[in-house]
């Protein structure tokens, strides 16, 4: 996404929303360092989440200005929303955090009250600890969500581009399963929905693929590895596209020739999790109740111990590592589904001594009165022949 893909006016009412919640939140300024918000607020869609930046948003409305590595200027004014950009670094190396402690003056942030954002992965946990010291007592909260949950119900305009990703998605598996075959290499299968999806107009998805096969079917994020397929292998391929950045995810499970009795079993108990958890969202509806009707299904089968992952989770339009939002359909969730949020459902099994494992992987836009599958690929077991 970039300035140019949503109308100014939405922009702005992000804006007044963030500004609102600050307020609301008792505080004068926020420091966002998440690359998804400044993604949602400003359009940016720079690499310069690979080091210190930070986007202040202050409480009442002022200039939008981004600290940023010097090398990124050229792309934040011409391609986002900011009023100015304040680098650091450039062509010899400079201290980020001794930088922003004089932009941080300039603002006045060390005698007002501050909010800071402290995303996992993009903020080093040395440059946070200096900026708690710089900052002393005028840190007086992180809230690291507070954007996050307000972008969590997608604007029409955001639909039409997570239905874009949707049509793309469905795309790669078209090439993941033409592809399939017998003496082709996991990563070839993985170059061919990489070809598909980004032909199609996504742009690189926030996370690799998840391709696994055979021996392998046991791992749960395996990435794809030259290994050759063979007749009777059985796999498991999840990825995302990601149209201007909205992304959507799949996974299927594909084989050579006929399932056994005992990948036909696990796969009937996940896809029987699945469908008792689609049952159960709607607006409204908690987040841990769709997870408890998956979790349900699998235990009353045996097989709790090998649900080793989320039932689901939001999905985010993604910036490297990862496309997940703060919702999750997992034990201890405190989110409330609404119509609008973009939610995925995968409920696993993976059993580990029997190098076995399944899970079904789609995206469902939370309605009203349920819940709207995007793929438009069946939810069976995919035999190649």
């Amino acid at each position: 996404m970039s300035k140019h893909d949503f109308p100014p006016e939405e922009f702005a009412a992000r804006q007044a929303r963030v500004r609102k919640a600050i307020t609301d939140a008792g505080l004068d300024w926020l420091l966002i360092f998440h690359p998804v918000s400044m993604h949602w607020l400003i359009g940016a869609e720079t690499k310069s989440y690979q080091a210190f930046q930070c986007l202040p948003i202050a409480a009442e409305p002022n200039p939008l200005i981004i600290f940023t590595r010097e090398s990124e200027r050229y792309e934040f004014e011409g391609d986002t929303l900011v009023d100015e950009v304040v680098g650091w670094g450039g062509g010899e190396p400079e201290d980020p955090v001794q930088a922003f402690e004089r932009f941080a003056d300039r603002l006045g942030l060390r005698r007002a009250r501050v909010g800071m954002e402290v995303p996992a992965y993009y903020l080093h946990p040395h440059h946070y600890v200096r900026l708690q010291s710089m900052l002393g007592s005028a840190l007086i909260a992180e809230p690291s969500n507070l954007v996050h949950d307000l972008k969590m119900v997608k604007s029409p305009r955001e639909i039409a581009l997570i239905r874009e990703s949707a049509s793309i998605a469905d795309l790669g598996m078209d090439a993941c399963i033409a592809t399939c075959r017998e003496g082709r290499t996991e990563l070839e299968i993985a170059g061919a929905i990489y070809h598909a999806i980004m032909s199609a107009g996504s742009g690189l998805p926030a996370s690799t693929i998840n391709l696994v096969s055979g021996e392998r079917m046991r791992f749960s994020h395996g990435a794809p590895t030259s290994r050759r397929i063979r007749r009777g292998d059985w796999g498991n391929v999840e990825f995302g596209a990601a149209y201007k950045r909205y992304t959507v995810t799949l996974g299927r499970q594909f084989g050579l020739g006929a399932p056994t009795a005992r990948m036909k079993e696990i796969y009937g108990i996940v896809r029987e999790a699945g469908e008792a958890m689609i049952a159960k969202i709607r607006a409204g509806v908690s987040a841990i109740v769709p997870h408890e009707a998956a979790k349900r299904v699998i235990a009353e089968a045996g097989y709790d111990r090998y649900r080793i992952h989320t039932s689901g989770y939001g999905i985010a339009p993604g910036v490297p590592p990862a496309w997940g939002e703060p919702l999750n359909m997992f034990g201890g969730s405190t989110y409330t589904l609404r119509a609008g949020m973009l939610v995925s459902v995968e409920p696993p099994i993976f059993i580990g001594e029997e190098n076995i494992g399944a899970r079904i992987i789609d995206n469902f836009l939370v309605t009203e009165t349920g819940a709207e599958r995007l793929s438009r690929w069946s939810r069976d077991l995919i035999v190649v022949d």
